[in-house]
């Protein structure tokens, strides 16, 4: 598993970057986030035939908190 180690070390250096941070809060990673998770939610709502929506759409919204800067 040194391989993996190595990578998850590099990663992380990666996102500590000032630059990178500043790209991830950035309008146009909101932008992408938000299309993400919408795409994500509206097919889990299409496969459970709405029946969850309004969890679906509390759970997409509670992570584009964490997503971007919005």
């Amino acid at each position: 598993m040194a391989g993996f180690d190595d990578i998850t070390k590099k990663a992380q250096e990666f996102l500590k970057d000032g630059k990178v941070q500043d790209a991830l809060k950035s309008e146009k990673a909101e932008g992408i986030s938000d299309k993400v998770l919408d795409g994500v939610a509206d097919a889990v709502k299409k496969a459970t035939g709405g029946k969850y929506d309004e969890k679906v759409d509390g759970a997409r919204d509670s992570a584009d908190k964490h997503i971007g800067n919005e």
